[in-house]
């Protein structure tokens, strides 16, 4: 067991955190009687209260499967990865239950790291889709939200056909996510409510209309793109060829947002080339908008977006973009300019 247990040292103080704060909820189960002897067990809860517990005591102390589970659901995944599921087989199987991997969320994990060229090859994308096709098979069928980047169709399209009660699905910086695996999430997950997937340029509007026809409880839709013009926006690290090839077409792509996803209420379409013709469509067809986010698309004009949006009684806040650029930077972007892009 000691040679195992090191490998819990770095989610240690999480998983003490999270027994002090149920102590108190299970203490009533090994009350010490008056006059009664205090047993090992009694010793180790109230080192646990006093937060000077240490990890072979969580080892030792005999918990049961739901004192476990109530613990380690405080944890995120990569604490549980690298911690519980290394120091004995009862706590691996316990971190295996299906409760454990309803979610699997790897944005905030890949946000604590600065952004890496490494993410964009193929050897990244396998590790990422081994890892959301091993939470798939423990789930059970029972996955609501996935949140990743840089997986690939390969592993999206087997989360499709076994995670039939998806709700949130975040796919950024996918670039070989394509049409190919959103079909299937479209015809096999019809509870989907949220969408996020900027920055995957692989993606067609072929994709939002199947989306629009099968996901009725569709909300909230993210179909940002990388800045090209904007001079205050931070480095962006991923391939030039890449870059090149961002969604050109998004007025099309907001008639079809327009015509197949009316219960939308949140909609981001930063940095897009979105004109006021494509912003009318959206705004005549998602008529209980509560946000939308233009903010980089410089193809409108301050007075086109309050004329489009003045029918959207529900709109709460708008971003919109920054009117500030200079004329040089304005009339490059327009869409019939040579350099445009």
């Amino acid at each position: 067991m000691s040679k195992n247990v090191k490998h819990f040292e770095g989610s240690r103080y999480s998983v003490v955190v999270a027994l002090k704060t149920i102590c108190t909820d299970h203490q009533t189960h090994n009350t010490k009687r008056p006059n009664s002897p205090v047993n090992g067990s009694q010793r180790r809860w109230r080192k646990a209260q006093d937060g000077i517990i240490t990890k072979l005591d969580l080892v030792g102390l005999d918990l049961t499967r739901e004192c476990l589970i109530d613990i380690f659901s405080r944890l995120s995944v990569d604490q549980r990865w690298i911690g519980p599921m290394l120091v004995c087989k009862t706590w691996m199987n316990v971190c295996h239950d299906p409760l454990f991997n309803t979610i699997f969320d790897l944005e905030t994990r890949f946000q604590s790291f600065p952004e890496s060229i490494n993410w964009w090859n193929p050897e990244f994308e396998d590790k990422v889709d081994s890892f959301l096709r091993s939470v798939v098979d423990r789930s059970e069928g029972c996955l609501t939200e996935i949140r990743v980047r840089h997986c690939t169709d390969r592993s999206l399209s087997y989360a499709a056909e076994r995670c039939p009660k998806l709700e949130v699905l975040w796919i950024k910086s996918c670039p070989n996510v394509t049409d190919a695996s959103m079909t299937k999430i479209a015809s096999n997950c019809p509870n989907l409510k949220e969408l996020d997937m900027s920055y995957s340029y692989g993606i067609s509007h072929e994709s939002l209309v199947m989306l629009g026809k099968n996901c009725h409880n569709l909300k909230i839709l993210k179909r940002n793109i990388y800045p090209r013009l904007d001079p205050n926006m931070p480095t962006i690290v991923a391939p030039l060829d890449y870059l090149a090839t961002y969604p050109k077409h998004a007025n099309v792509e907001a008639e079809v947002i327009g015509r197949h996803m009316p219960q939308l209420k949140q909609l981001e379409f930063r940095y897009t080339t979105l004109t006021a013709k494509g912003l009318a469509l959206v705004c005549e067809g998602c008529l209980d908008l509560e946000y939308m986010d233009l903010y980089g698309c410089i193809s409108l004009r301050s007075e086109e977006i309050t004329r489009c949006t003045s029918s959207l009684m529900s709109l709460r806040e708008i971003n919109k973009p920054n009117f500030m650029f200079p004329m040089a930077i304005l009339r490059m972007s327009k869409p019939d300019h040579p350099r445009y892009g």
